[in-house]
């Protein structure tokens, strides 16, 4: 497997078509582009994409790969990007934080958005809990974040990028899995994973809120400290959860996500940074926040 298969297979799925992903993103022919993708696949042992008259579809491998193959050329381009800087004088950093799962979504973006000024600067990512990413910001080591809004925050301004709706998470052979949304109440009577009070305190009140809102009075038989945790507690136990829609990225193919039934709780996903913060980046970065947002909305889309 080259690297050309992987940016030959983004760029296919990306247009939906073998016949634009040749002509208007790759400049080559179709024959040899389709070619490249059998042999893709082939590579790999299983179908990436149904062909039809009307373009191609992904396979559940196929999106499953394609995340994959969008962040390894990601990181592809951070090492080619890192080698040039190496050979450069010093520049001044730039340090963005995401809530962890949220850089599948968002980095893209960031860094089209940022193409154009690095070459005065050098970027660096973190990827922690929203109460870490506060931390960071108000201590100065993140510059910009893409968090919750947290509540013990003095200093910093919050922006709101979106509102995420909670899901339910369960193992795909859960009783439930066979439902296409889930009531409230359905939850009831389940081995429930909670989340940390400290670590999403948001996102826990939001879920908190909602149970108190549709008359569950649950209390978590287990509490994850983070989303990695979630989904092995969901795997070990058997057990469901709430998450917001963003952790669909990081799923196992045993975890399932299903929609709840009526109008479902929603969790802020806000960009914050230090009112004391000068930096000509920053500035620049939070004047683009609605063409960040129209990228990520036109990825999503696809």
């Amino acid at each position: 497997m080259e690297l050309r298969h992987l940016r030959y297979f983004v760029a296919v799925a990306e247009e939906g078509s073998l016949t634009v992903a040749a002509q208007k993103r790759l400049h080559t022919a179709q024959p040899s582009l389709s070619r490249q993708i059998h042999d893709l696949e082939l590579e790999l042992g299983v179908a990436l994409l149904i062909r039809g008259p009307r373009g191609v579809e992904l396979t559940p491998s196929g999106r499953v790969f394609l995340d994959h193959a969008r962040v390894a050329l990601l990181q592809v381009e951070a090492a080619g990007e890192a080698a040039r800087r190496a050979a450069q004088p010093a520049r001044s950093s730039f340090a963005i934080g995401f809530l962890t799962g949220y850089e599948m979504d968002w980095l893209p973006a960031v860094m089209n958005i940022l193409r154009p000024q690095l070459s005065s600067a050098e970027v660096t990512i973190h990827s922690q809990d929203s109460p870490d990413l506060a931390a960071g910001l108000i201590r100065g080591k993140i510059d910009l974040a893409f968090l919750r809004p947290e509540k013990q925050a003095p200093g910093l301004t919050f922006k709101l990028l979106r509102k995420d709706p909670l899901v339910v998470l369960m193992p795909r052979d859960h009783a439930l899995a066979a439902r296409s949304s889930i009531r409230p109440q359905d939850i009831a009577g389940q081995t429930y994973i909670g989340v940390s009070a400290v670590r999403a305190p948001t996102l826990r009140a939001v879920i908190e809120e909602y149970f108190k809102r549709t008359g569950l009075a649950l209390k978590p038989d287990h509490q994850a400290e983070n989303l990695a945790m979630a989904i092995s507690l969901i795997a070990s136990t058997g057990g469901v959860s709430l998450l917001p829609l963003y952790a669909q990225n990081l799923l196992p193919k045993t975890i399932i996500s299903r929609p709840i039934q009526g109008a479902p709780p929603m969790v802020d996903l806000v960009i914050g940074y230090s009112e004391a913060n000068t930096s000509p980046l920053l500035k620049y970065l939070v004047s683009k926040v609605d063409e960040i947002k129209f990228q990520v909305a036109k990825g999503e889309s696809r």
